[in-house]
């Protein structure tokens, strides 16, 4: 069975998507960009800024499909410079400590200039 997922409290997409997908035992968290979900707005700041809100939606949307950080197994973090590389990972840290998940980072362009950073995330939560 397949849910298309819009937890309370997490930003509106600014798409044709669902934040997360639920498939079977598996939860697909859409890309998530630095929107604050007060406002439904872009917050741009410096990679710091933008990563800690980034994974802060992530983490409110899986809290809203009943899972957890500790759930998650793969990352796919998308930067548009390589050199924020080191000050994005301090606050990926913050938010995964000891529960790693396998992740792959890329530099890539945005469709949206101004935009330093964009994470998806997949998580294994049984029902």
């Amino acid at each position: 069975m397949i849910e298309r997922l819009t937890p309370k409290g997490v930003p509106k997409p600014q798409g044709p998507y669902s934040p997360a997908v639920r498939a079977g035992d598996f939860i697909y968290v859409a890309g998530q960009g630095p929107i604050d979900a007060a406002t439904n707005k872009m917050s741009y700041g410096d990679i710091q800024h933008e990563t800690r809100l980034v994974l802060t939606n992530i983490k409110r949307i899986l809290e809203g499909c009943g899972a957890a950080m500790t759930d998650v197994v793969k990352c796919s973090v998308f930067l548009v410079d390589a050199k924020d590389f080191g000050a994005m990972n301090q606050v990926y840290a913050e938010f995964f400590g000891d529960d790693k998940p396998a992740r792959t980072t890329v530099e890539t362009g945005f469709a949206d200039p101004k935009m330093k950073v964009e994470i998806d995330c997949i998580a294994y939560k049984p029902k």
